[in-house]
């Protein structure tokens, strides 16, 4: 019986990178984190209930991996994680193409370093699962940092960014960009909560000008972007942008492009092309993105559609982050 979905064009190199760590089999895996007291399928389940059995089979994978090769750091497990999340993609797919696997390690890897101070979604304010996005991820990165991971949202529109603070007890930070000067002026700050979700920083931008202002005025270390509304008026240029200027001043600055692919936002093409895909979104990301992920932000059913996981990008650097925890958490004892 399989274990998960698309389970005969998987298991080969599933199996083939579990015998380079000297793992015999996925169940040897499962047994391996069960001796740690780490439970990653559970761990997964819970950041998206609505996850596929795939996405969480790969977790147990990765983190087997994680605890062979004796990863006593957050930052350390996340990366071969990554290499587990990267063994259950289906060769020959977009997803296999962009790496997107490795991409995820290194994402969350980023995130529990302390090097990076300040994580921002640069996204429509539509996107909810950006918002919850943000809490679980900070809750999780913050077990395991001395200074806690700063966690922002920058989209376009301020009545947007403050319902959104509002709906999900964000901090709603009210700008004003004056385009003479190049100078972000801080109007206001409303906190809708008390404790962690208060820490959550939510900017709206009037454009693209103002968007990467906020980014400067953050001093944004790590973004990812979404395809959602806004993909070729807001989120990529200002992550384009910001890149070129961070160049300029000797700024690090990891971009992510999350979302694109087959049948996707101002995309004509048939998925049936494969990697050879892409469209307007798919090629702003190309352009700015240190990693590029592939399908939607949220929506599991996407994210399988181009070969990998049946769970959203964003949840996905949230469990990537948790299992990395719990692993630097069990290897502790």
């Amino acid at each position: 019986m399989s274990l998960f979905e698309s389970y005969e064009r998987r298991i080969a190199q599933i199996n083939a990178v579990l015998s380079q760590y000297g793992i015999s089999s996925i169940e040897e895996a499962k047994a391996i984190c069960e001796q740690k007291g780490i439970d990653p399928y559970t761990i997964t389940k819970a950041i998206q209930p609505i996850c596929f059995e795939n996405a969480c089979w790969a977790y147990v994978v990765g983190a087997a991996l994680a605890i062979k090769k004796g990863c006593r750091k957050a930052a350390e497990a996340a990366e071969t994680i990554g290499e587990g999340l990267q063994a259950f993609c289906i060769p020959g797919t977009v997803a296999d193409d962009r790496k997107v696997g490795l991409g995820h390690g290194n994402l969350a890897a980023m995130l529990l370093r302390e090097e990076t101070k300040c994580f921002a979604f640069l996204a429509g304010h539509e996107s909810f699962a950006a918002a919850e996005g943000a809490i679980g991820i900070a809750k999780s990165a913050n077990k395991v940092r001395t200074e806690p991971l700063q966690v922002i949202l920058n989209g376009l529109g301020k009545d947007a960014a403050q319902i959104i603070s509002r709906v999900n007890g964000f901090t709603y930070m009210q700008t004003q960009f004056d385009y003479a000067t190049g100078k972000l002026n801080i109007v206001r700050e409303i906190a809708y909560s008390k404790g962690e979700r208060a820490k959550v920083r939510c900017y709206g931008a009037d454009d693209v000008r103002e968007g990467v202002a906020i980014m400067h005025h953050e001093g944004v270390d790590v973004s990812i972007t979404g395809n959602s509304t806004n993909p070729t008026r807001f989120q990529h240029p200002v992550a384009g942008t910001y890149k070129k200027e961070c160049y300029e001043i000797g700024k690090k600055y990891f971009s992510v492009a999350s979302g694109g692919g087959t049948g996707r936002t101002l995309h004509p093409d048939n998925m049936a092309a494969g990697p050879a895909s892409y469209g307007m979104t798919d090629t702003m990301g190309r352009m700015h993105s240190d990693a590029q992920f592939a399908g939607s932000s949220s929506v599991p059913a996407h994210v399988e559609m181009m070969g990998f996981l049946g769970i959203g990008n964003n949840p996905m650097v949230g469990a990537t982050v948790a299992v990395a925890v719990a692993i630097e958490e069990a290897m502790a004892k």
